[in-house]
């Protein structure tokens, strides 16, 4: 009995899946993406911004990111944007070209149902079709889920800084984890 139930669970997990479309972000997704956004300032130490950001503002870091080259994608289901990926510049110096870091971000309904991986499948295989050299992901140290989902796709932890940001009323530590994609 309980091997149907497993069964059964995975299968609707994959079935899930199969409903979701990862596709290049559109202008039209600026408003989901911003609640998700804003929800994550809000509530999680997931982004270390204290205010939410406005439609403007948020559409301009997307087109910027765009501008230069970079993906935004988006995970959708049954027409319903349900988290989205994009990575860009790591440091401005000419010497980072080859590295980036990435964010991933999910709905909160939509968490544990592998749309995170999906949209990170995607993005890093269009790191290495760029001829990218090397993903960075900087993750705050309570976010034990996340650190643990990079290390599904071979990132190591390659450092971290103390204290680096404050949120919260508390002092708070970035991970950060690296991919080679070589």
């Amino acid at each position: 009995m309980l091997e149907t139930i497993n069964s059964f669970i995975i299968f609707e997990k994959l079935f899930h899946l199969m409903e979701v479309q990862i596709r290049s972000f559109e202008i039209k997704d600026t408003q989901s993406i911003l609640d998700i956004i804003n929800y994550n300032i809000l509530n999680s130490t997931a982004l270390y911004d204290y205010k939410t950001r406005n439609f403007e503002d948020q559409k301009a870091i997307l087109e910027d990111k765009i501008n230069k080259g970079f993906p935004v994608i988006v995970a959708e289901s049954d027409g319903k944007l349900v988290g989205f990926g994009m990575y860009s510049d790591f440091r401005f110096r000419e010497a980072y070209k080859y590295t980036v870091e990435h964010s991933v971000y999910v709905s909160l309904n939509e968490m544990g149902k592998g749309v995170g991986k999906l949209l990170m499948i995607k993005l890093i295989e269009l790191a290495k079709a760029q001829g990218l050299h090397t993903m960075i992901g900087v993750i705050d140290s309570e976010n034990k889920s996340s650190i643990s989902f990079h290390e599904q796709f071979g990132f190591k932890t390659v450092g971290i800084i103390k204290e680096s940001g404050y949120k919260f009323d508390r002092w708070l530590d970035s991970v950060f984890m690296q991919l080679l994609l070589e």
